[in-house]
């Protein structure tokens, strides 16, 4: 544990040298950066105490927590592979590409991993750090709606700007403004407990940890949901002499002029203090002779060619800086195309809290140099607008990849007792984007390359094996480590949108406004007061209900129980009229799936698809279309918002464990057992080693749950 203390000398200096960040950033961010000379003054203070009273703090802590636990190992690893997929992972292991993973198989266990229901990675993610199910941890998708305006908020964090005020009795006196987090995750991250019985934790990149929250013993860099320096969660920039037609999602699209061998533009940044959007001025420069461009930025230069990457550049706005890297997409003497990163949140300078302590990010960026910070890193969006090709996003997937494992190094390094775990998005969005190559009739492939990148999957695999390689080796022959390698979910073909919006109006259930037959994004035409279910994000259908929604309809009690059941049934009838092929495997009613106390925030039905089926584009954003079925010819052709059956992650351990069906839900209580901390009772999951609850103590997780995964390992 020294070598982590150390390290906050490096971060001291840090402080020290980090700029302050006064301005405020919104409005539609609804943050304000943390800064000012007094934040500056207070990272240093908090820096200063940490190193000063380490010596102290130790002598405390070896009396403290002396006793308090009697730990089975003397450290725990978890390395998170989001969207590692078993059935890939079992073809791919028999050709012969994963004999590192085979031998881990061998020496302990693999198996099937049950997720979460909804299997989304904010729901399972959650369920990893809280040993509970969604109507216990409240994050059931990325958006829900604000039931008194029906709008889409974010349904893990709540950031926004308060004025300040000094309460003198007879009036108040304003004096600027101030910034509130909330992380809406209910229940608490099992590193929480470990930390109060002295058990260090490492925790790099968990999704849903954002804002940090605060704990004893230990740190933490913050992952899925922190916002870019918009307050956005990704808005590339891409400058073309090209006017690109049709609409655009995701990001920002500007027409340059190429004059004199360059391009001068601006780059968009936050809202300053007159609430105008920031712009920081940028110039490229070509050079025919050597075929490299000079980007220049702020303080800055690099020099790069065609299709390749600069390093991280420091983006100067008043007050505040971010970081982006550049790409030239294209270059041929007379056109070109610029593509810009989303501007990440500066993590030597950080606007807003993206760590625990704040100081933590500071360290990494002086220990490794710039990262992103960006909680949804690697640019989907950029691809799906194919401003960028499959080459430049592969290419910034394993530059954020490098990134994320020198972190791992790090904590492997400096925790030699504890827990630690770092969750891996590349497995996840190479997935995303590239799974339209396994399958030669997917809409996706039509007017795109099939042959170029067509095993990048497969590669995918055989590199991450080539990684576990690289893990044992760090690790060495420590016996009393306990090393598992997991993903939230698995993965599998999305060829079919569905704007279950669309139903919902043609069966009555959704009504508009007189005279309209769609509604834009937003449920923009839709009358409240005649509409008794709606759906938003990619999970599952709302009833507009008494005493819940501002205009709701429906009554609790009899009513809503025979509505939910009414279209649950027509659901699981559904057929697509192309294929012919059924449409929803199982609609699940919350309240007979989950016992939890925010179940009833959730959507009252979860959307159960068969696989190739999705929640169309549109229909996530909530908008009602004129077709109900859509082929889906994204780049994004691989998903999991199916039924949870369909796609379990994957679990292989370096120990044997108690069960053939383990479960996210049980990571946590195991963490907590192997390092003898007391179980609280509300959780569902169970200890992976030792004794395991028989007939006579019944899981805690809903029966059907159980089952179900059961059901699906004894099919595969």
């Amino acid at each position: 544990m020294r070598k982590t203390r150390q390290g906050f000398f490096v971060a001291l200096a840090a402080v020290l040298l980090s700029a302050p960040a006064s301005a405020y950033i919104g409005p539609g961010a609804g943050f304000a950066a943390a800064g000012s000379v007094l934040v500056l003054l207070g990272t240093f203070l908090l820096a200063f105490v940490i190193v000063l009273a380490w010596p102290l703090k130790a002598l405390v802590r070896l009396f403290t927590y002396r006793g308090k636990t009697k730990p089975k190992v003397k450290r725990m690893i978890v390395v998170g592979l989001d969207g590692f997929d078993p059935g890939l992972a079992k073809r791919f292991s028999e050709e012969g590409l994963m004999p590192n993973f085979k031998a881990l198989e061998e020496e302990g266990f693999f198996s099937p991993l049950q997720t979460s229901y909804p299997s989304i990675s904010p729901v399972a993610w959650s369920s990893y750090a809280t040993g509970v199910d969604a109507s216990r941890h409240n994050i059931y998708d990325f958006l829900t709606r604000d039931p008194c305006s029906y709008f889409p908020i974010l349904s893990s964090t709540d950031i926004r700007s308060m004025p300040k005020t000094l309460n003198l009795g007879l009036a108040k006196i304003p004096f600027g403004q101030k910034t509130i987090y909330k992380l809406l995750q209910k229940s608490q991250p099992f590193w929480k407990l470990l930390g109060a019985q002295g058990v260090w934790s490492s925790i790099i990149r968990v999704p849903i940890t954002f804002p940090p929250q605060k704990f004893k013993n230990g740190t933490l860099l913050a992952g899925m949901c922190v916002p870019d320096l918009q307050g956005t969660q990704g808005s590339f920039s891409f400058y073309s002499t090209k006017k690109r037609s049709g609409n655009h999602t995701g990001g920002q699209q500007y027409v340059v002029r190429y004059k004199d061998d360059a391009v001068h533009s601006n780059l968009t940044g936050p809202p300053g203090k007159d609430e105008h959007a920031m712009k920081c001025p940028f110039s490229v420069h070509f050079d025919s002779a050597t075929k490299q461009a000079r980007i220049e930025v702020g303080t800055e230069s690099a020099t790069v060619g065609v299709k390749e990457y600069t390093p991280w550049m420091v983006i100067p706005f008043d007050g505040v800086t971010g970081i982006a890297r550049f790409y030239i997409q294209e270059w041929d003497g007379q056109d070109v195309g610029i593509y810009v990163t989303p501007i990440n949140i500066n993590p030597d300078s950080p606007a807003m809290p993206i760590s625990h302590p704040f100081v933590y990010s500071i360290y990494l960026a002086k220990m490794m140099g710039p990262y992103a910070t960006l909680g949804l890193a690697e640019d989907t969006w950029a691809l799906n607008e194919r401003v960028v090709d499959e080459e430049a996003f592969l290419k910034q997937s394993w530059l954020i990849f490098e990134e994320r494992k020198k972190m791992l190094w790090d904590v492997i390094e400096k925790t030699k007792k504890g827990f630690v775990t770092v969750v891996f998005d590349t497995t996840d969005r190479i997935s995303h984007m590239f799974y339209r190559y396994l399958e030669p009739d997917h809409p996706a492939n039509e007017g795109k390359d099939t042959e170029k990148h067509k095993h990048v999957i497969r590669d995918l695999y055989a590199k991450m094996d080539d990684f576990l390689a690289e893990i044992r080796a760090k690790i060495g022959d420590d016996k009393e480590t306990c090393l598992m390698v997991l993903s939230d979910h698995g993965f599998c073909s999305f060829q079919r949108g569905v704007n279950m919006n669309t139903w919902l109006k043609e069966e009555g259930y959704l009504v508009l406004k007189e005279g309209h037959e769609t509604s834009g994004d937003w449920f923009a035409q839709v009358d409240w007061e005649k509409t008794k279910a709606f759906t938003l994000g990619l999970t599952g259908i709302f009833i507009n209900r008494k005493g819940r929604e501002a205009k709701g309809i429906v009554e609790e009690g009899p009513e809503l129980r025979a509505l939910c059941k009414e279209i649950k049934d027509k659901l699981e009838k559904l057929v697509d009229p192309k294929s012919g092929n059924p449409v929803i495997k199982e609609a699940f009613l919350t309240r007979e799936l989950q016992s939890g106390p925010y179940r009833d925030l959730a959507p009252e039905i979860l959307l159960g698809y068969h696989k190739g089926f999705r929640h169309s584009w549109d229909c996530a954003t909530g908008s009602v279309a004129a077709q109900m079925y859509s082929d889906n010819t994204k780049s994004w052709s691989g998903d999991h918002c199916v039924d949870p059956r369909l796609v379990p992650g994957v679990f292989w351990c370096n120990r044997m464990v108690n069960t053939e069906t383990p479960s996210i839900l049980d990571i946590a209580p195991t963490a907590l057992d192997l390092f003898g901390v007391k179980i609280p009772g509300y959780m569902q999951g169970q200890p992976l080693f030792g004794p395991r609850k028989g007939a006579d103590q019944p899981d805690k997780s809903t029966g059907s749950e159980r089952e179900l995964v059961a059901s699906e390992k004894a099919a595969s």
